[in-house]
């Protein structure tokens, strides 16, 4: 689902990206609200909102049928794109999707997803962690590859605990020569295009919702010109 949603990040709005001048690794961090709906690839519906807890702001999905599924995302400042080395998120699910499960026909449904895109000339890359209902964890599947879209869905976690916050830390270019480049480790990565979240129910025609927050990415080397 959702295969084309990364050809809208380069229009979205981008953030400023560094409060350091200088450093061997910089981080950038992506509030809450600098995530916006990508029109073309959603519905009329945007069922996402922003909650200033007084511990975190953080995202708040919730889906409820018949919505058509919205995604939001963000892109990456150009400078940052071909540096970048290494992503992190929280997020917890609050409702499961009844039965959702990616790997399934006509059940994938997901509490939470976190996309990741890369472009290399025409051709994009996705990678979508899934928090699931019912699924495998650990398990890949839905993997789709054509001259312009490649893209494979990991299951991240699967079922309960909601309501309790977990942690994502990603190796962004291990994460690529895993699934694009055979785990080849010297293997070229084109640059990173953007960041997205969604969570859905309308296969299982279900209630969904999670919470997204966090959102850091961490840049390799030098100083920003």
């Amino acid at each position: 689902m959702k295969t084309l949603i990364k050809i809208v990040f380069l229009a979205l709005v981008t953030i400023p990206a560094w409060a350091e001048p200088c450093a061997a690794r910089l981080t950038a961090k992506y509030p809450a609200n600098a995530f916006r709906v990508i029109r073309e690839k959603s519905g009329p519906v945007n069922y996402y909102r922003v909650v200033d807890d007084p511990r975190q702001s953080f995202i708040h999905s919730e889906y409820k049928p018949p919505l058509e599924t919205t995604v939001l995302g963000i892109a990456v400042a150009n400078a940052d794109r071909p540096r970048a080395s290494r992503l992190s998120w929280s997020w917890r699910a609050v409702t499961l999707p009844t039965g959702g499960d990616e790997c399934t026909d006509g059940k994938g449904d997901s509490a939470a997803v976190v996309y990741v895109t890369w472009k290399r000339g025409l051709r994009w890359y996705t990678l979508k962690y899934a928090w699931s209902a019912v699924g495998t964890k650990g398990k890949v599947c839905d993997r789709k590859r054509n001259p312009f879209v490649a893209q494979d869905t990991i299951i991240l976690e699967s079922g309960g605990p909601v309501g309790t916050w977990k942690n994502v830390d990603l190796d962004l270019r291990a994460e690529f020569r895993k699934h694009f480049e055979d785990g080849d480790p010297n293997a070229e990565v084109p640059d990173l295009a953007g960041i997205g979240i969604m969570s859905d129910g309308d296969q299982t025609r279900s209630e969904s919702a999670a919470d997204f927050a966090n959102f850091t990415l961490t840049v390799d080397g030098g100083c920003k010109k």
